[in-house]
C-alpha cells in the first residue's frame, strides 16, 4: 500500500528494524514529510516490509531509502517485492534512474537486482554506506 504520509506501520518496522535490531539512534528525519511510503502487508494484513522514496534536489534524481523487513519474514523476498514497487511508481513519473544509500554489507543484493556503486564509502551512524544506482530505462 503507497502512503503520502508517513504511516505507523512503517514507524513501527523502522524503527524494529533499524533502531532496536541495528541500533541506529536517528531513524526519523524531515525527509519523511516530503517521501511516498510503501508498506507491504503479508496474508494475514500484518505490516511486514516498508521503504521510502523522494526526489533529492541536490543529487537531482529519486532516491530510495530505508528498506526494511521484519527480522521474521525475511528471505521471502519482501525486500525486493517493496523496492520493485518504488522503482515501478519512479518510472511512472518518468524518471530514467533511482539512487540510494546501501549499507555495505548488503551492496550484493542490490547489485543482483541491477544497482551499481557510484563513489566511495561513507559513514552513517558509524556504519558504513555507499551510493548505488540503478537504471530504470528499458525495464517496463
Amino acid at each position: 500500500k503507497t502512503y503520502h504520509a508517513l504511516p505507523e506501520e512503517a514507524v513501527f518496522i523502522r524503527e524494529t528494524v533499524f533502531v532496536k535490531e541495528q541500533g541506529f539512534a536517528e531513524e526519523l528525519d524531515d525527509i519523511d514529510a516530503i517521501a511516498t511510503h510503501i508498506v507491504l502487508y503479508n496474508k494475514e494484513s500484518m505490516p511486514v516490509a516498508t521503504c521510502r522514496y523522494f526526489w533529492d534536489k541536490e543529487l537531482n534524481a529519486w532516491v530510495v531509502g530505508r528498506i526494511a523487513v521484519l527480522k521474521e519474514f525475511r528471505e521471502k523476498h519482501y525486500g525486493t517485492a517493496v523496492l520493485h514497487e518504488a522503482e515501478r511508481q519512479i518510472r511512472e513519473n518518468g524518471a530514467e534512474k533511482v539512487c540510494l544509500a546501501a549499507q555495505v554489507r548488503v551492496k550484493g543484493f542490490y547489485e543482483k537486482i541491477g544497482y551499481f556503486a557510484i563513489g566511495d564509502e561513507f559513514l552513517e551512524e558509524h556504519c558504513p554506506h555507499i551510493r548505488m544506482c540503478k537504471n530504470l530505462k528499458g525495464q517496463d
